[in-house]
């Protein structure tokens, strides 16, 4: 079992911008010296729920601040992003670090983004697959030429090429996030792992695996990449001596974070979208996921895993909102949870 932070940069009423960036730098720092596995970053425009607009940049400042961790973004939001530039920089820092980048990738959301890098509604409905298989092939392939409906241009070199890199990985690993059918269908026919919502639970994501390796099954991919295939599972995580003081510090602050935040999404198209009700998806997220006391939050963690065959977690451990409650969320998940872990078999 693989255990990682995820980081957002969240931003909570009354903080300022860079407090949040301060808060997930850090916390990407000490998920290293905790002895987790991975850090994984969201990427968020023009809103406070998350702070971080590029996570690939940030995953570049972490991997030259650590020498062990995997790095990966969580998700870099395709539609707005030409899958060429994104292959470089995937490329860039996979070679540089060696092999420790992995790149999430996701469709984002309709929102005034597309407005405003000049991607365009269509692009959020219908052109993701063809940029999926545009950075897959740049990651994987010596030259890349192009002749789709969004993206047509003649073959090129790829510089760097990822096979450069002393791993055993001929590129950096790609996840796609997945919220629906068809996005499980698309990951599954080409062979790439999932990364599935921390606003799912365990039967739900069992489903998803499980409809994932019967597309891939289907379209001919091979046993053992579907056997191998690793995917993420993205949660909350809060821990405390007493499990109710866990929940306690998440209902303080996340309703709040998670208002301000998500309802500040602007829609490209003025469509009407509906905000799940803050403190009900608080109570939500903390019945799911591991929150409270150590032994509990392995409990969780372990029974998710034997549940869903998931191996790999991405831990929102900013929840509270504050610097040193984070870092010691942080260093308990490290030393109290991840121990227990260990012992199971």
């Amino acid at each position: 079992m693989h255990v990682g932070s995820f980081v957002l940069g969240a931003q909570f009423p009354g903080q300022g911008e860079g407090e949040a960036l301060h808060r997930a730098v850090r916390c990407a720092e000490l998920t290293e010296e905790a002895g987790l596995d991975a850090v994984w970053l969201g990427e968020h425009h023009f809103v406070p729920y998350g702070t971080c607009p590029s996570a690939i940049t940030l995953a570049a400042l972490l991997l030259g601040r650590t020498r062990r961790i995997r790095v990966g973004t969580a998700v870099s939001v395709l539609p707005t992003v030409h899958p060429v530039a994104l292959g470089e920089q995937a490329a860039l820092l996979h070679v540089t670090s060696g092999g420790r980048f992995s790149l999430g990738v996701g469709r984002g959301g309709p929102w005034v983004d597309l407005e405003v890098f000049g991607a365009g509604l269509k692009a959020y409905e219908q052109g993701f697959p063809e940029s999926l298989d545009l950075l897959v092939r740049w990651l994987r392939e010596p030259s890349v030429a192009a002749d789709g409906e969004r993206y047509r241009f003649r073959e090129v070199p790829v510089v760097p090429r990822p096979s450069e890199a002393l791993t055993e990985a001929p590129g950096p690993e790609v996840v796609v996030a997945c919220t629906s059918p068809a996005s499980v269908r698309l990951a599954a026919e080409r062979g790439l792992p999932m990364l599935l919502g921390m606003h799912v639970g365990d039967e739900e994501k069992a489903e998803m695996v499980s409809l994932w390796q019967r597309h891939a099954r289907v379209c001919g991919r091979p046993a053992p990449e579907i056997h191998r295939a690793s995917h993420v599972s993205a949660g909350v995580c809060q821990i405390a001596d007493r499990s109710t003081d866990a929940t306690e510090a998440l209902l303080k602050a996340m309703p709040g974070w998670l208002h301000q935040g998500l309802g500040a999404h602007v829609t490209v198209d003025g469509r009407e979208r509906r905000m799940r009700d803050p403190l009900a998806y608080t109570e939500l997220l903390c019945g799911l996921h591991p929150v409270g006391s150590p032994r509990l939050c392995a409990d969780r963690l372990a029974a998710t895993s034997e549940r869903t065959g998931i191996s790999r977690f991405a831990l929102f451990v900013e929840g509270s909102g504050d610097l040193a409650a984070t870092e010691e969320n942080v260093r308990r998940l490290g030393s109290e949870v991840i121990p227990q872990l260990a012992d199971r078999p």
